[in-house]
Formats: C-alpha cells, sequence, structure tokens
C-alpha cells in the first residue's frame, strides 16, 4: 500500500523541503522551489540470487571502436569518436536553436536501426520536417509517444542501436501523479531510460528544453545520471551553431563542433577559421586575429574592439564572446602597467562570429585590440597576437603554440606575435616571422 505526500524540491539542486521557502539553503538559489507528490511505498526489498549478475573485469570485453558513427564528423568529434553502446546523451539548447535537426541528421545517418520517439510533433510532422532535410534511410523509425511504458514496449519490439527522446519535458510515468515536465517525472522517467539503455545496451540521446537563465530544465541531478552533456550553442542573428560537450565520460570535454544553419539543415564547418575571417575588414582600427585552441584543433579568430567617450559618469564595459569580469582586469592592466587609459572611455569587445572564448591565450589580442581603437591606428592585418596576460603585464606562454603557428601559416599571415617563453616549442619558418614580446607595453609599442 503506497502513500502520498506533498514535497517542495528545489529544482537546481534537488533539495527537499516540507514547506516552500524563497531561498535555498543548498544552493542558495531563489524561487527555485516546486511543489512535487511524492509516493511513499511500505514494501520491503525482495532481494534474491538470481537478479544479481558480475563478472571479472578481464572477463568482459569492450573494444574502442564498438561506437556508433554518426555520419556527422563534427558531432563524432564533440562525442570524442562516436557513440558509445549503452550511453545516456543529454543535449540542450535554446529554443530554435537546431536540437531536433541535429538529432533527426544524425539518425538519419546512422547505419543501424534508429528510434526517434517525439512528443512535441506528430509523425506527419516530422515527415514534413525530414523531406526538408533530405532524410532518406530505411532504419529510421518514428514514433509520437509521450507515455514512458509505450515507448519502452515499441524499443523492445523494434530493437534499435539508437533512441532519440524528443523530449524528457514531454515524457512521463503513469505510476507518478505528477505532471509531465516536473521534477519527479523528469527524474524518473531519466532513471528508467538510463537502467534499460545500459541493461539492453541501446543508446540513447535525451533532448532537454532550458530554463532563461541557460540551464537544462529539471533538476541538476539530470546532468550527473547520464554519460555526456552537450549543449549547443548559438546566435539567433548568427547562422553558426556551436556544439560543446560540458562533460564526457568517453571522451575529452575540450572539443567543439561548428555548424552553419541553412535551409536544408545544419552543414558542417570543417576549416572553422576560413570561414570566421571571411568577412574581416582588413584594414581598421581595433581589429586583431588571435588563435584559440578547441580540444585539439586551433581556430583563428577575429577580436573586434570599439573604444569610445564616456558622456555619463561611468563608462560601459561590454563584452560579447568574452568575460566581462576578464575585460575590466585586462583594463586595469593597461592603465597601470601599459599607460593605456580607457577608464574614462566605454569599452566594447566582441569576438566575430558568435564564437565564445574562455581560454587566456586571447588575452593579450583583447589588449591590443582595445589600445588599436583608443589610439585609432591598424594593426597589420597580415599579424597574429597570441597570449596571457598577468595582472603584472607580463605575457605568459601558452599551450599548443606549435599548432596555433601552422594554422596561421596555412591561411597566409606573415607575422606571430607570441609570448618570449613558446620561443622554444617553435620550429623557425621563412613563410612566417615570430616575433617575442615580454609583457603589455612591449607587444603595444611593437605593434602599434
Amino acid at each position: 500500500m503506497s502513500k502520498t505526500k506533498i514535497k517542495y524540491i528545489c529544482s537546481s539542486c534537488g533539495y527537499e523541503s516540507l514547506r516552500w521557502i524563497g531561498k535555498c539553503p543548498e544552493c542558495e538559489s531563489w524561487n527555485s522551489f516546486t511543489e512535487e507528490i511524492v509516493e511513499t511505498s511500505q514494501r520491503k526489498a525482495n532481494i534474491s540470487k538470481s537478479r544479481f549478475s558480475y563478472n571479472k573485469i578481464l572477463d568482459i570485453s569492450a573494444n574502442e571502436d564498438d561506437r556508433i558513427k554518426t555520419g556527422i564528423i563534427e558531432f563524432d568529434r564533440v562525442l570524442g569518436g562516436g557513440i558509445m553502446p549503452g550511453s545516456v546523451i543529454l543535449l540542450g539548447g535554446d529554443p530554435g536553436i537546431g536540437k531536433s535537426t541535429i538529432a533527426m541528421q544524425a539518425a538519419a545517418s546512422i547505419k543501424e536501426k534508429v528510434l526517434y520517439v517525439t512528443g512535441e510533433e506528430s509523425e506527419k510532422q516530422i515527415k514534413l520536417r525530414s523531406g526538408r532535410l533530405k532524410v532518406k534511410s530505411d532504419s529510421f523509425f518514428v514514433q509520437a509517444e509521450t507515455e514512458l511504458s509505450n515507448i519502452l514496449g515499441a524499443i523492445k519490439e523494434i530493437s534499435p542501436s539508437v533512441v532519440i527522446i524528443d523530449s524528457i519535458q514531454t515524457t512521463y510515468r503513469n505510476e507518478l501523479e505528477n505532471s509531465p515536465g516536473t521534477i519527479t517525472q523528469i527524474r524518473e522517467c531519466a532513471a528508467m531510460l538510463m537502467e534499460e539503455a545500459k541493461k539492453n545496451h541501446y543508446s540513447v540521446i535525451i533532448i532537454g528544453h532550458v530554463t532563461k537563465e541557460g540551464m537544462i530544465a529539471g533538476p541538476k541531478i539530470l546532468e550527473h545520471m547520464v554519460d555526456t552533456v552537450l549543449q549547443f550553442e548559438g546566435e539567433s542573428n548568427h547562422s553558426f551553431r556551436i556544439l560543446r560537450a560540458q562533460k564526457n565520460r568517453f571522451g575529452s570535454t575540450n572539443e567543439i563542433g561548428v555548424f552553419e544553419m541553412r535551409e536544408d539543415g545544419l552543414r558542417e564547418v570543417s576549416n572553422p577559421s576560413e570561414l570566421f575571417l571571411s568577412e574581416r575588414e582588413k584594414q581598421i582600427p581595433g581589429s586583431v586575429v588571435t588563435s584559440s585552441v578547441e580540444g585539439s584543433r586551433p581556430i583563428l579568430l577575429e577580436v573586434q574592439a570599439l573604444v569610445t567617450p564616456s558622456n555619463f559618469g561611468y563608462p560601459q564595459r561590454v563584452s560579447n564572446g568574452f568575460d566581462q569580469k576578464r575585460l575590466s582586469i585586462l583594463l586595469a592592466v593597461l592603465e597601470k602597467r601599459a599607460g593605456v587609459r580607457a577608464s574614462v572611455h566605454n569599452v566594447f569587445v566582441n569576438v566575430a562570429g558568435g564564437i565564445r572564448v574562455i581560454e587566456p591565450a586571447v588575452d593579450l589580442a583583447v589588449c591590443v585590440s582595445i589600445a588599436s581603437s583608443l589610439i585609432d591606428k591598424v594593426v597589420d592585418n597580415q599579424t597574429i597576437i597570441i597570449g596571457e596576460v598577468g595582472l603584472g603585464g607580463e605575457i605568459r606562454s601558452v599551450g599548443h603554440i606549435e599548432k596555433r603557428i601552422q594554422e596561421a601559416q596555412k591561411l597566409g599571415f606573415k607575422n606571430a606575435i607570441v609570448p618570449t617563453g613558446n620561443l622554444k616549442g617553435i620550429k623557425q619558418s621563412d613563410k612566417i616571422k615570430v616575433i617575442a614580446v615580454e609583457n603589455v607595453k612591449d607587444a603595444i609599442t611593437k605593434l602599434l
């Protein structure tokens, strides 16, 4: 005999309370508690020897080559080489970013059986979208269903290698009295899907909605349960999309996949550097080129800065694609160590192409672009600038310097500004001149 009672659960961390409170005492987030119906059962656990299954580690066979290739190189790169059998992948992103599109394109490219479960569209709507994406696959099955037991029944009948759930917020279990999309339903449905996937060795791609803050809707424990968490990023006014792994048990979390959204779906971008620099203005103050390494791949990016006089008491500090707190630190270093007085000016920094940069190797490029815009002098458009800036104004060495230089050389750059500490790791070439700098002031003097 089961009983039900009401609890309030924090949607951010899963903390439970018997009453509603405004601020979560565990994660300190505000207005995150939602009312949930919790079932308590009086049944005792029935332990049977026949239920246990275990093996020696030496007797278990597993191979990296067992991964399922999606046929989309950028998607496989982010996953670590393909979909690992038995894994559960959570794919999140803003509405309209292309989550369902990339899932359908991957499903159409996989040579093995795929079951696409849609809880938001009908089968006819999926058919129309598949026609636009030019999907032609005899092993692609579609089910319009939201009740979990019916979904598991279809999986048992079809025996697919990959199951796509679009989306987890629409899926529910009949045994629970909570509405679809609540924390309890999302958690229990994901747990059941993960248990069945591990037991029967098929992979599950779960598509999840995001909140206004950009976090995947539902309990935070959902991200801990799954094997891989993928985030699909992009600006609505840009055609480029970035697929990034926030968690990956079977690969690196540093790799990214770059896509371009078109009318017939997402197209892979095999050479992002060339694409991001294709619309660059050649002779304009505040524009410099730098290199960011995402996983194993160097990407050349254009950093733009615009410095204008401030008519108000507090100058504006706005950044797009670059950390705003980091920008404030670099402005302080510029003023104290290099004599670049931008404290009474508005400073706007943009990383062209809609990509977000998090590594410190672009610090020097940001500093030089700000100085270039402030004094209205152009940096040589055949020069690439690489280096991390310390609080003392020193230029610190960065990793993968040889890869960055090779990528710049491939695209025709003639000069490379690098930290002095990286000179030992660079093979000198006649095609590109490497110039070492020790501090920010030295770099600005040589470039401007």
